[in-house]
């Protein structure tokens, strides 16, 4: 559970010692800039954009019984957050799994591609790095 939180807290850790420095040179103000900039770059990488992840024998299982969709991801994936933000709110109608804390998770991506996310799994097929606008077809209802 805390190597998904290794990044960030970097991240806020060395903007906060930028910021000291900045303050102690007499630059409040970018100091200030500076450590809110690092603290969104946290943000952003941080698991807290992503919906609740669950595991990845319950995703499958949830899955196999409401039809949706099963996106593996990891805290950090500049592409897990491209499909996340690209998705938005329709984001929380798939079945989340973080491969850094599920290491059923972690096999069933290995097995399907080496461990490339985001892996998204639909009708038992995996798609690695899928286009959004796809993505969101899926999680759309048949008409």
């Amino acid at each position: 559970m805390r190597r998904i939180w290794t990044l960030p807290m970097l991240l806020v850790l060395c903007g906060a010692v930028v910021a000291a420095g900045l303050i102690l040179r007499g630059s409040p103000g970018e100091a200030a800039v500076l450590l809110l900039v690092f603290v969104l770059l946290a943000g952003m990488n941080s698991p807290l954009i992503f919906p609740r992840s669950i595991g990845a024998q319950e995703a499958q299982r949830r899955s196999a019984a409401d039809g949706r969709p099963v996106v593996f991801w990891r805290p950090g994936c500049t592409y897990c957050m491209r499909l996340r933000i690209r998705l938005g709110r329709s984001a929380c109608q798939a079945h989340w799994v973080n491969i850094w804390s599920d290491p059923a998770g972690a096999a069933a991506v290995r097995a399907a591609n080496d461990e490339t996310v985001p892996t998204v799994v639909v009708a038992g097929r995996p798609h690695t790095n899928p286009d959004p606008g796809w993505v969101r077809e899926q999680l759309s209802p048949p008409a």
